[in-house]
């Protein structure tokens, strides 16, 4: 049995609403299970869906560590709240990872990665990005101190991902993924902009093309590319469409990416739906649809661990 867990945002909704939470989705029996309802009355409500729900799911010593836009939780595997922290650098964060003794955080606002250290429980490393257009330029910097980046969002970094092979981070605006081998960091791979989740994957990259409405696979061997539609929605059948919100939400966004094994990808979309496509037939072979409310949309989606 395949369990994946994933968190929702929820995209121009208003005080009092819902706004997001973790579920549970069992693949074999297409079940889900609502296990925290994100709803509290102390939301930042400025701009698209920042504050507005739980963001990047890691696990590491037996916890579930969750990110909301300003502040890191850990729960355990019942969901019972173990610790929460902030850093003054930590703003409206997207996707997280653990590498060995660290959680890595994108700091999208900052335009930074933020290091939290698992035995401390401290953040203890920070690495803050920019770009002339030609070059990209990483400085490091106190994640706890009084110093450090501007709140530009420049580059709206959205993923970090980690493999033996160095720190990889992209983001709506970095023209592709990065790398950072420890000292530099340079572009390993063009992708197109508005992109989410991109990763290493297979000698390839795997990525959301959320701009154009795709998962996309992009390999050396460019006969093993494939490109699968984020689902289309009957907008009749939708709940919650304010014409005066076309800006914070539509459906069809595509986030939310995790490789189930060596050819079978699992997706998100809104309304909040999590599709698995296969890389080998280059079929949709499952999709489930938690939620008709065009505003809910998939943030975090990995293979959850435990039993």
């Amino acid at each position: 049995m395949t369990t994946l867990i994933a968190t929702s945002v929820v995209r121009g909704s208003q005080q009092g609403d819902s706004h997001g939470g973790v579920y549970l989705l069992d693949t074999e029996r297409q079940q889900v299970r609502q296990m925290l309802d994100w709803n509290t009355v102390d939301i930042d409500w400025q701009g698209r869906g920042w504050d507005r729900g739980l963001r990047g799911i890691a696990f590491a010593n037996d916890k579930v560590y969750i990110a909301a836009s300003d502040e890191l939780f850990a729960y355990s595997s019942d969901f019972r709240l173990l610790g929460r922290w902030r850093s003054p650098f930590l703003k409206h964060c997207h996707e997280i990872c653990v590498w060995a003794d660290h959680l890595f955080l994108s700091s999208t606002a900052f335009d930074a990665i933020l290091g939290f250290n698992l035995k401390t429980e401290q953040f203890d490393w920070a690495l803050s990005l920019d770009t002339d257009g030609h070059q990209y330029q990483a400085g490091r910097f106190d994640p706890m101190g009084a110093s450090g980046p501007m709140m530009l969002n420049k580059l709206h970094i959205n993923n970090v991902f980690c493999d033996e092979n160095g720190m990889h981070i992209s983001g709506l605006k970095t023209a592709g993924m990065l790398h950072f081998n420890g000292e530099r960091v340079n572009l390993s791979a063009s992708l197109p902009a508005g992109t989410h989740n991109a990763r290493p994957f297979n000698d390839g990259v795997l990525f959301n093309d959320t701009a154009a409405n795709y998962v996309r696979f992009a390999c050396r061997d460019e006969r093993l590319d494939r490109a699968f539609k984020v689902p289309g929605q009957d907008a009749n059948l939708l709940n919650d469409r304010d014409p005066g919100e076309k800006q914070l939400a539509r459906a069809g966004f595509g986030r939310g990416l995790c490789p189930l094994n060596e050819h079978l990808v699992a997706a998100g979309s809104s309304p909040s739906t999590v599709s698995i496509h296969d890389l080998k037939s280059g079929d949709t072979v499952m999709q489930v649809q938690l939620s008709k409310d065009v505003r809910n949309a998939i943030h975090g989606l990995e293979l959850w661990p435990y039993i």
